[in-house]
């Protein structure tokens, strides 16, 4: 089987992630927490109220990435945005969870016209777009990205599934014309004790919701690995009922102790030699498409300040 990557000519996807725009994460915007105790967006919502937050978000939506940002990017050669949306994008409809407080919708609105200017955008410059539902309600993996630190909740609720549902169709429903739309991803990196079976079956009926409106022809339907082996997706959304399905793997070289022992070259061989060999078994194993919709060149701070004293001296240390 051929595996086309992009619709149009079959080239791959090379992407950025706009993160820390629609779904706050500290760590890239540290300024904006500058004084809070707030720790991720519903907290800094509920903390500032909705004035302040109001007035600081919007501040922020439209200083933070610009067309200028667009332009740039398609002049480096990038030809794909994923674009994380938090599950409140759509306004004062979703449900409640005790982190809102006395808060009963905390979450500033206006974010759905970022998400039209960035189709817009993109469409000028020739870039892709990935819609992707990184925050959902009640949180599916405990991280800041997910909305809520600490707190993963999201698939003990059927009406925070039920939300996360019908979301996606109304992002499939919204933008399904618009040329720049290249996927739809169901949920961003649901935490590794989720079951799989509960998984398999939010994301069959994910891909039923966005195809009412998102041919295969035109949209690729992205789901995430979960962290955890793609073989335990063995047989699922497979070909021919299930069509221009996309697995999406994340990859980073700075959290395990076995990434912070490498040297350099370890590093190198395993983003050049080891990721590329794992991901051609995943598109000859699973018939998938594969993404690696989140990667990074950053590396745990001690390996950083060795390689500025040498490359080699990270190794001699641990022998």
């Amino acid at each position: 089987m051929t595996i086309q990557t992009v619709h149009e000519g079959g080239s791959k996807l090379r992407g950025v992630n706009l993160g820390g725009w629609l779904v706050l994460e500290k760590w890239i915007t540290p300024s904006l927490f500058a004084g809070l105790k707030a720790t991720d967006e519903t907290s800094y919502c509920v903390e500032l109220g909705e004035a302040e937050a109001t007035r600081r978000l919007h501040q922020h939506w439209n200083t933070f990435i610009t067309r200028d940002d667009f332009a740039w990017l398609e002049g480096a050669g990038i030809n794909a945005v994923r674009l994380p949306v938090g599950h409140w994008l759509f306004g004062k409809d979703y449900p409640y969870h005790r982190s809102y407080q006395e808060a009963r919708y905390p979450f500033v609105e206006g974010g759905l016209a970022i998400v039209d200017k960035v189709f817009e955008w993109a469409g000028e410059f020739g870039l892709r777009v990935v819609l992707d539902l990184h925050a959902a309600p009640g949180c599916q993996n405990g991280f800041d990205n997910g909305g809520i630190l600490d707190v993963c909740e999201w698939h003990t609720n059927e009406e925070y599934i039920e939300h996360s549902l019908a979301m996606l169709e109304r992002l499939a429903e919204r933008y399904a014309d618009q040329p720049a739309l290249h996927g739809i991803e169901t949920l961003n990196e649901p935490r590794w004790d989720i079951p799989t079976d509960l998984l398999k079956r939010f994301n069959l009926e994910a891909y039923q919701r966005i195809r009412r409106h998102c041919p295969p022809e035109r949209v690729t339907v992205v789901f995430h690995d979960g962290f955890r082996s793609f073989r335990e997706y063995a047989g699922f959304l497979q070909e021919p009922e299930f069509r221009n399905v996309a697995l999406d793997i994340h990859r980073y070289q700075c959290f395990m102790d076995y990434d912070t022992s490498l040297d350099i070259f370890g590093h190198i061989r395993k983003s050049v030699v080891d990721w590329r060999d794992e991901a051609d078994e995943i598109i000859r194993e699973s018939g998938y498409q594969v993404y690696c919709g989140e990667w990074s060149l950053g590396l745990d701070l001690k390996m950083v300040s060795l390689w500025a004293e040498g490359p080699f001296n990270h190794a001699l240390e641990e022998m």
